[in-house]
């Protein structure tokens, strides 16, 4: 058993943190939460601080990345001087995809979930679609490439939920796949369920989940087969939803209706399901996703950084989807600034302020995200949930002065100071115990850059 000392926690159901709370842990489980201000007199239980690991600063539950792209990465700060969209951004992302082997990935995923750890991340959720070798062809291990992905999370101390992408058209009109994009195939939805059935994930670590990668990549008639595996496994289901207007435009041509239409007539909509971006909704899409319990995963600082757009956050969540928040591109890493995003955002949009309150920011960025991954007992600061805790220094230039309410609008992923993982120490004092984050980082995307 550990006993941690939090100078503040934030507890469920409460609105603002807590002084002083004293946090035990035990085979990676939280066992008991007390906050000592909540004794009469507060002094008792002076006698079982003696041992207790002193947390000082704001100490939160494990934040969940729900939306990756771990080779992303490499793209950071190379493609935002030029003009252009979306559209010219994927053919730079599709030159780095074609460069990678399961070596090379899980080198560089292991430096970027090591980083994610630096920010607070416990658990990732990677939206893994780069199944094949360069030419379409299969591994000698169909899986090798997901199971890359599995082996870096476990070096760098992080859950992952790895969401199986099945990726078999170009267009929504049914454009074959070409150039890099052969590798995302695997000819149509039942090999795809196939593949993924021979996938057992080596650890406790990892689970596995489905995704629709978008109605342009999965043709109206295979889009029930992914859903169906989803349901019979009892896993998540997450899926690129109107990230692009011209995607709309194609799904309305092609199908008479929005792609969150197509999406509900097919029977992908529901509450294990996360529609990632959401950008370009109808009221009728708001609906039919708020009705459905279907869950919306945001990613702010990708969506600005391709000028996709601003979506409807509030209007989202007041039509009952829960919101969850992901790095996408890590075009930025740092869980923080998405949550934040989310209400300023909002406040360009509408031109005011305060739609989102700060609790529900941190749930955001924790207990929802994690519920959207499959992992439905961590996110909180509670007896029985996973032992994550995620401590946040208030003494940062950031930080000094702002109350521990307002840490989501102030803080940054480089104010995380001690990350616990499943009650295993990943982060302390700022730094990674397994990786050197920036050595790894720069290796590995120096490795897999085009030359």
């Amino acid at each position: 058993m550990t006993r941690w000392l939090a100078e503040h926690a934030w507890l469920p159901d409460r609105a603002e943190p807590t002084p002083d709370v004293l946090i035990e842990t035990d085979g990676g489980r939280i066992t008991t939460v007390l906050p000592l201000t909540d004794r009469q007199p507060p002094a008792a239980g002076v006698e079982v601080l003696a041992d207790a690991v002193r947390l000082p600063g704001l100490t939160l539950p494990g934040l969940a990345d729900a939306h990756s792209h771990a080779f992303h990465r490499a793209l950071r700060g190379r493609t935002h001087g030029g003009r252009g969209d979306f559209w010219s951004w994927r053919d730079t992302m599709y030159a780095v995809a074609d460069r990678l082997d399961p070596d090379s990935y899980l080198a560089l995923a292991r430096a970027v979930y090591a980083e994610l750890a630096l920010a607070g991340v416990t658990c990732v959720g990677e939206f893994h679609y780069l199944h094949h070798r360069p030419d379409g062809g299969r591994y000698a291990d169909p899986n090798a490439m997901g199971a890359a992905l599995v082996e870096a999370a476990a070096q760098a101390g992080i859950r992952i939920t790895l969401l199986d992408t099945c990726y078999l058209t170009a267009t929504v009109d049914g454009g074959p796949l070409t150039g890099p994009q052969r590798r995302f195939g695997d000819g149509d939805a039942d090999r795809w369920a196939e593949r993924v059935d021979g996938f057992t994930p080596a650890g406790e670590h990892a689970r596995v989940g489905a995704a629709v990668h978008s109605v342009r990549a999965v043709p109206a008639g295979q889009l029930g087969t992914v859903a169906g595996w989803a349901r019979r496994h009892d896993a998540p289901l997450h899926v690129h939803l109107s990230e692009q207007p011209a995607e709309n435009d194609a799904c309305r041509a092609a199908y008479g209706r929005t792609p969150a239409g197509l999406l509900a007539e097919h029977g992908v909509l529901g509450p294990a399901t996360t529609a990632v971006h959401a950008t370009h909704l109808t009221s009728a899409d708001v609906g039919l996703l708020g009705t459905s319990g279907t869950g919306v995963c945001l990613c702010p600082t990708t969506e600005r950084d391709l000028a996709d757009g601003i979506g409807p956050a509030r209007r989202i969540a007041d039509a009952g989807s829960p919101l969850s928040l992901g790095s996408d591109s890590h075009a930025v890493i740092d869980l923080f600034e998405e949550a934040r995003a989310v209400e300023l955002d909002e406040r360009l949009r509408t031109r005011r302020r305060g739609h989102f309150t700060p609790a529900e920011l941190r749930d955001a960025a924790t207990v929802t995200g994690h519920t959207a991954l499959g992992w439905r007992d961590a996110g909180r600061l509670a007896p029985g949930a996973r032992a994550d805790l995620v401590t946040v220094r208030l003494d940062s230039p950031r930080t000094a002065g702002v109350p521990p309410v307002g840490v989501f609008f102030a803080a940054g992923a480089a104010d995380v100071t001690q990350v616990v993982v499943d009650g295993r120490v990943v982060v302390r004092d700022g730094r990674h115990v397994a990786v050197d984050v920036p050595a790894a980082l720069a290796d590995t995307v120096r490795a897999v850059l085009p030359s």
